[in-house]
């Protein structure tokens, strides 16, 4: 998944403000990073590539609430429902904050509620917005999670210490005086830091931590299941939608894992196109096969057609001249199917009129019944000939071969 991802500042953002930014081509590594004003941020060009804005430390805070029974994230009046339930656990007024839920929440089981500010993170996007730059999804710099961990970052003059467990997400400065506020933590949290403060943290943490750079901590946070565009700010379904089946369009064309995929779909390909040339020369070659017997079979059978153009039809002329010149009749001929008529129409009926020309013969005055004249057809296709009724017509013509 290739991605933009842009850090939203800790506070109003206007057209001047520096928006630090990273570039992923897999999602998983940094391509570039650097910070630009929103106007001249890089914009995605790869099919299927998603902006990502992620949410510092400082601007959300973390509840956990037990949903009343039968309440769900699809239940229609769930913001009310959290307004109710956090309206004495926040200091802002409720209907001033954007919250979010936990993905994949589960019935009857306490969740997870991020809160911010609704009017700071609206300005923030409709501004990237603005600029040819919408936003796809909204994760958390930091969010709960099962394996505590403590995160250093910032610059010495303005350290903060971010810890993250199951008991939530706290923000403090980087100083011996606030490890006091920190949850209990096992002696094997892992401690992570950025490199400008990596030397005061191991001071104040007294582990030495693994180094980390700002850029590679946003990638992973862009790898979070969490998306804060939910309620006033979500998607439509069908955007959702279309903007997955986009990003895996894009990850099959691109990413390494999809390569095997990819070679086996071209391989497939080429299978198929070497096929069917295979088998429509096969089926060209048949048809050529057939047209020259039928050409040697004229020539052989008349020597006299010296150049070939339709086959069957000069055939059929030749033998047509050869029965004249012999005398010989044919099925078109006036007595041929006055026979065939003479055995399928019932002795009860007499012909009051008949009238040929061109191998089609008309009889008139038999006055068939439906019944009667579906068995004369029937008797007549048995002898090879149509025989359809026409008003008081009956009218008999030679199949064609």
């Amino acid at each position: 998944m290739s991605a933009l991802i842009v850090v939203l500042p800790p506070h109003a953002a206007s057209s001047a403000t520096e928006f630090a930014y990273v570039v992923t081509n897999d999602g998983a590594t940094v391509a570039r990073h650097g910070a630009a004003r929103a106007s001249v941020l890089p914009t995605p060009v790869r099919a299927g590539s998603e902006i990502v804005a992620i949410v510092p430390p400082a601007m959300v805070s973390w509840h956990r609430v037990e949903l009343p029974k039968g309440v769900t994230a699809r239940t229609p009046r769930l913001r009310a429902v959290l307004e109710g339930l956090l309206e004495d656990r926040v200091l802002d007024e409720p209907e001033t904050l954007h919250f979010a839920l936990q993905p994949n929440m589960r019935s009857e089981s306490p969740v997870w509620v991020a809160t911010c500010d609704r009017e700071w993170l609206k300005g923030t996007l409709l501004l990237l917005e603005g600029t040819g730059r919408p936003v796809s999804r909204i994760v958390p710099e930091f969010a709960p999670q099962d394996a505590p961990a403590l995160y250093a970052m910032g610059d010495p003059e303005n350290a903060l210490l971010v810890a993250t467990s199951s008991e939530g997400v706290s923000t403090l400065p980087l100083a011996s005086s606030a490890l006091a506020l920190l949850p209990s933590l096992p002696e094997d949290t892992a401690c992570i830091a950025e490199p400008a403060v990596a030397r005061l943290a191991e001071q104040v943490l007294h582990h030495q931590p693994v180094l980390q750079q700002p850029a590679e901590r946003w990638v992973r946070a862009a790898q979070s299941s969490w998306d804060l565009a939910q309620f006033d700010l979500s998607s439509s379904g069908r955007a959702r939608v279309y903007k997955r089946l986009a990003t895996l369009w894009s990850d099959m064309l691109s990413t390494p894992e999809w390569r095997p995929a990819r070679w086996g779909a071209v391989a497939l390909v080429a299978l198929n196109l070497v096929g069917l040339n295979a088998w429509a020369w096969r089926e060209r070659s048949a048809v050529d096969a057939k047209r020259e017997t039928m050409q040697r079979t004229l020539t052989e059978t008349f020597p006299n057609v010296k150049v070939v153009v339709d086959a069957p039809l000069q055939m059929e002329r030749e033998i047509s001249a050869l029965r004249q010149a012999t005398g010989a009749t044919s099925g078109r001929d006036l007595e041929a199917m006055l026979n065939a008529l003479a055995l399928a129409v019932p002795p009860q009926h007499a012909l009051g009129a008949m009238d040929y020309a061109n191998g089609e013969l008309r009889v008139r005055g038999l006055s068939l019944g439906a019944d009667e004249a579906r068995n004369v057809a029937a008797a007549m296709k048995a002898r090879g000939y149509n025989a359809a009724v026409n008003g008081d017509t009956l009218v008999v013509t030679q199949e064609s071969i």
